[in-house]
């Protein structure tokens, strides 16, 4: 992947850089797959400080990382929205004065932001619709895993990139502490037969349904694993609906009883995720634990699916309809719901078995 450059000013390779900013404002697993990008260069400019700028809800993305300075929370649509949020954004950030910058998120006004605050080097994407305002263009594969695609972000700088980078969190002690307290009150002892599912996301066609989970659940406890089913507040509803149509004992819904690092410590600790295409993929593979991924309307060749060695994949393949979106709908287009309807609890059961049969009995 070449990058083109707009400007013809003197080599920056091999430049020293005091102070570098990154640019991720966009969902949780796009911030989570930005981390390899901000390690890389940690590790290429030690003697830097390397901030963020982010949503309010990746915040813990980035916290207690060794390669992150500073965390710049942007309420870009709630009390930061507008030009009054943008400019006290661009008033804070000024202070540090940015040598370079570097914007994965492809919005003009993340490109925008950049500009304003006058780096000597900005790099982003020629899919960013703000291309123009960068210094440095790096194109944008849509064949490449987003991991990759983000650090085609460092090709101007030529540093040598491990294809091989992975995301990683840092849950706190803290973190582990709530996760203890939590587990304790469920009565789960044995963490060696934990499993974690998390069955929600905001896009309908991606989720496999309810009742599919719940007699997974119902064939996991029936092999004496813990299922744990996980997800913010706004999924509470969902897990107890699973929970409550499973009908076993050793099913339980977590969902909103953690944060972001809090749910990390949780899937760290599981046997296995089983996971829809969505963000606690992505978390599952920065703490280093298996991932089984259920894709419908959307597939892997979009570049997220997760990445590493024991992650498997389970879609309905040969479908004409498939993908039917970038990233999924409230409704299946053509009212079949193939893509998910196909999958089978035993099916997916037959998947995590492998693993169960690690335990530590």
């Amino acid at each position: 992947m070449e990058a083109c450059t707009r400007s013809s000013g003197n080599s920056i390779v091999g430049r020293a850089f005091n102070n570098i900013l990154v640019i991720q404002t966009a969902f949780i697993g796009d911030a989570i797959l930005t981390l390899p990008l901000i390690h890389v260069l940690k590790k290429n400019y030690p003697q830097s400080s390397i901030d963020v700028v982010v949503v309010p809800r990746t915040v813990e993305v980035f916290s207690n990382h060794p390669s992150i300075s500073g965390i710049f929370p942007y309420d870009k649509r709630g009390k930061d929205a507008g030009l009054i949020g943008f400019w006290r954004l661009l008033k804070e950030l000024r202070l540090k004065k940015y040598e370079l910058i570097i914007t994965p998120h492809r919005s003009l006004r993340s490109a925008l932001l950049g500009r304003l605050l006058k780096p000597s080097v900005n790099i982003g994407f020629d899919r960013s619709t703000g291309r123009l305002l960068f210094s440095k263009v790096v194109h944008y594969n849509p064949a490449d895993h987003e991991i990759d695609r983000n650090l085609a972000l460092l090709n101007p700088l030529s540093i040598q990139i491990n294809k091989d980078e992975l995301p990683k969190l840092y849950p706190s002690v803290e973190d582990a502490k709530v996760v203890d307290s939590i587990l304790e009150n469920f009565s789960i002892e044995k963490e060696s037969s934990m499993v974690t599912i998390a069955p929600g996301t905001i896009w309908n066609t991606k989720r496999w349904p309810s009742d599919r989970f719940a007699a997974l659940c119902k064939l996991l406890s029936s092999e004496c694993s813990t299922v744990l089913l996980i997800g913010g507040k706004e999924d509470n509803a969902l897990c107890e609906e699973i929970a409550g149509m499973a009908k076993v004992r050793n099913v339980f819904n977590t969902a909103g009883k953690f944060t972001l690092l809090q749910s990390a410590e949780l899937i760290k600790r599981s046997r296995v995720l089983i996971s829809n295409d969505s963000a606690p993929m992505h978390i599952a593979v920065a703490v280093d634990t298996p991932i089984i991924a259920i894709f419908g309307a959307t597939v892997p060749e979009y570049g997220f699916a997760p990445r590493g060695a024991n992650n498997i994949i389970i879609e309905t393949k040969g479908l004409k309809c498939r993908p039917c979106s970038i990233h999924g709908g409230d409704i299946c287009p053509i009212k079949t719901f193939e893509c998910m309807m196909a999958i089978k609890p035993d099916l997916v059961v037959n998947k995590v078995r492998p693993f169960l049969q690690k335990m530590v009995m």
